[in-house]
């Protein structure tokens, strides 16, 4: 256990029916947070390059991660919820705080991933099917990787500031940086606009008791990784193992963690 001073804390995770956001939803549990999960159920990609338990993770709800979490002792609810719709924002703080009380760790987990591109290529280098930036691929990302983001912190800054709370916890999920992400363009753009959003929030609130912090993973394997991606990380990466869920959960939690209270405003980069 990293922080018995975590339990009775309540976090908000979004994107928590597989992968990282299932993971940091077990994790933060076993510190003894009451976690509220949303997600959404997507469309099955329906493409040989990605696993078949790819696509039934993504259209799955969140019952099992549920279910796991109270079997080991802890306290969980989850709700299927549009990020792309701005209402659902505060309406998620209500629904958390009706559960358990008032949020105190926002965990922006969610993504409205797709993989377009500025060249004329079909697929990626890994044979992935790629799509041409236009303004449905834009709206998408932007809407569940950037608006919704933005208007969650709005809500739980909103919500600590007027009880007067004086601790608090706000963790993104970014990817790419800097010099862009090709093939993942709108993507990369979008998760640049969510830090920016972040990297703001810790200076505005930190006087307040809020840390505001991105994780940026290496390739985990939320279901997605075939042996091409894995030959890859093995030749070129900076460690040779594709990460997994769990190891991203653990910098999440610590981070959410009392031994995380002077990190802030910070970019976590893994490997």
């Amino acid at each position: 256990m990293i922080d018995t001073r975590l339990s009775g804390k309540v976090a908000l995770i979004t994107g928590a029916n597989q992968g990282i956001g299932a993971a940091a939803a077990r994790a933060l549990a076993a510190e003894g947070v009451a976690v509220f999960l949303t997600y959404k159920r997507l469309t099955p990609l329906n493409d040989p390059v990605y696993p078949a338990a790819y696509d039934q993770a993504r259209a799955a709800d969140a019952a099992e991660v549920v279910a796991r979490i109270r079997e080991a002792g802890g306290t969980a609810e989850a709700v299927e919820a549009d990020l792309a719709d701005p209402a659902v924002p505060k309406a998620l703080f209500d629904q958390a705080e009706k559960a358990f009380g008032p949020v105190e760790i926002l965990v922006n987990n969610a993504s409205g991933w797709l993989s377009d591109t500025f060249s004329p290529a079909e697929r990626d280098s890994f044979g992935r099917p790629l799509r041409p930036v236009d303004a449905e691929t834009h709206e998408r990302l932007f809407a569940v990787d950037v608006r919704a983001p933005a208007l969650l912190i709005a809500e739980f800054a909103r919500r600590h500031l007027e009880r007067g709370a004086s601790w608090g916890r706000i963790i993104g999920l970014t990817s790419g940086g800097p010099d862009g992400f090709p093939t993942e363009v709108s993507y990369g753009a979008a998760k640049a606009a969510q830090e920016n959003y972040t990297m703001s929030a810790a200076r505005e609130l930190g006087r307040h008791g809020v840390t505001a912090n991105m994780v940026h993973p290496p390739v985990t394997d939320t279901g997605w990784v075939n042996e091409k991606v894995a030959i890859a990380v093995a030749a070129d990466g900076v460690l040779p193992e594709v990460a997994q869920p769990d190891d991203v959960a653990e910098v999440i939690t610590f981070l959410a963690s009392h031994q995380g209270r002077r990190v802030t405003g910070q970019v976590v980069r893994m490997y």
